[in-house]
């Protein structure tokens, strides 16, 4: 009996909002139209473009966070107070955020690189 009223409540529930939009009448695209168009889904955007963009948005994210580590080192040196163990593990952060900045910088002339030798190669005016 449990299952049951289970069930049938449920179905209720899920089925409730479907009821009251029955009367908006064309619900063919809810707006999906303006979405498209504002974010170019279903547009014939370039491979090499869409790749170069999830590219660059993906090392400016981490751009960012070696940069926070970075600041995040120099914020345990200020308060330090002195002590040599957390100064040293301050100085490894900022060494790694350093490094980080470095590597990501040069992944990001490698990836514009090779970008740039396949927009050439494939002729793509984009």
């Amino acid at each position: 009996m449990k299952k049951l009223i289970a069930s049938v409540s449920s179905a209720l529930f899920y089925g409730a909002p479907a009821i009251a939009l029955a009367q908006l009448g064309d619900l063919s695209n809810l707006g999906l139209n303006e979405f498209s168009q504002n974010t170019n889904l279903g547009t014939n955007i370039e491979l090499i473009s869409s790749i170069a963009r999830i590219i660059n948005i993906l090392l400016g994210f981490l751009g960012v966070l070696a940069v926070v580590l970075v600041l995040w080192g120099g914020f345990k040196w200020m308060t330090a107070a002195g002590e040599e163990s957390k100064i040293e593990e301050a100085k490894k952060l900022m060494g790694a955020g350093v490094i980080g900045l470095v590597i990501i910088l040069a992944a990001y002339a490698i990836t514009a690189f090779v970008v740039n030798q396949l927009v050439e190669a494939t002729g793509y005016n984009g």
